[in-house]
């Protein structure tokens, strides 16, 4: 059946799973490193990070996206950790923006300044920014580190020079809700694109059902103030896309836990140590690296894994999210899985 499903596969040219979803995103974690240490993302205890030789190096990394091209992936998002602080990220870019996809980046703006020259080389229009506060008090409480100036100065010089930005906001009851107002407004006034996404349990982060803010939550906060008009959702898209009318820029609810949209899931992982995960919460990984270096043929494995594809969220939960408990959930922290 295998066999078959890997002739079907190059034959079709596209990665289908058992549910018949084509998978033709790919997203690219470059390292499990970070200058930022944000709770959600990173667990407190016990952080170390992998050793230089336990990650994808840029050829290797550059090979591996061309057998996911080969099979008709047409866009790679580079993650982490955060991507820039990989000492290779531009030459990485420089590679992946040689292959006949759609490059694009996902940072917490700290450094772009110093990569921009590279991203505009490469082609890349458009960058996801990770920024979950608009205060710089709150911005040192959610990192643990200072820095929130230079992310904002960062993000209006993508602005100036033609990018479309999109703004990252995790949501969180506690922490940040009293700004999801404020968000909005931002999106009066300058062309940026928030994305507010829902809190999501991952190893050691303390995840509660009751610190998530639901889509309809924050629709109903915004709505108080700002008449709100649904642009829908995209297919394949992971965000529920809404418009303040006069607004030069939009809003958007990632709605992992409230309601999720994995009946049209078109994307695919690699771990920063090149372990293949076909859903953010698989608990299975495919180690496409070891095999690389062992020599090993990869297509099979690749569809071994897609074939292996749960329909929902992983195959972890089924319950509504306030009844989850997350010690329930087996998966990496979120920085060694890849944003």
């Amino acid at each position: 059946m295998l066999q078959l499903s890997v002739f079907l596969t190059k034959f079709a040219g596209l990665l289908t799973d058992s549910f018949h979803r084509t998978h033709d995103y790919l997203r690219i974690s470059l390292t499990d490193n970070c200058n930022l240490r944000c709770f959600y993302c990173m667990p407190e205890e016990d952080v170390s990070f992998a050793r230089n030789h336990e990650l994808m190096s840029p050829a290797e990394m550059e090979t591996l996206a061309k057998i996911f091209v080969g099979l008709g992936v047409k866009k790679i998002r580079l993650t982490g950790g955060e991507p820039l602080v990989r000492k290779e990220a531009a030459e990485i870019i420089a590679r992946l923006s040689q292959l006949p996809v759609e490059l694009t980046l996902t940072t917490n703006g700290l450094r772009l300044h110093e990569f921009l020259p590279a991203i505009q080389k490469a082609g890349i229009h458009s960058l996801n920014i990770s920024l979950d506060t608009l205060n710089a008090d709150t911005f040192q409480l959610i990192t643990r580190r200072t820095g929130f100036e230079k992310v904002m100065q960062n993000i209006q010089l993508a602005i100036s020079e033609g990018i479309h930005v999109k703004v990252n906001v995790v949501a969180m009851k506690g922490i940040n809700d009293a700004e999801l107002v404020d968000f909005a407004a931002w999106t009066l006034a300058e062309p940026v694109h928030v994305r507010f996404i829902e809190f999501m349990p991952f190893d050691g982060n303390h995840w509660n059902g009751n610190k998530v803010i639901s889509m309809q939550e924050i629709l109903d906060k915004i709505g108080e103030k700002y008449e709100i008009i649904p642009l829908g959702k995209e297919p394949h898209a992971t965000a529920n896309k809404f418009f303040i009318p006069g607004a030069k820029g939009s809003f958007a609810v990632i709605s992992t836990m409230s309601h999720p949209f994995c009946s049209d899931c078109n994307r695919l992982r690699l771990t920063a140590d090149g372990k293949m995960k076909n859903c953010l919460f698989s608990e299975s990984e495919t180690d496409l690296l070891g095999a690389l270096r062992n020599g090993e043929e990869l297509e099979p494995l690749i569809v071994k894994n897609l074939m292996l594809k749960k329909e929902k969220l992983g195959g972890q939960w089924e319950e509504k999210f306030e009844e989850l408990d997350a010690e329930k959930i087996h998966n990496r922290s979120m920085i060694r899985i890849g944003g």
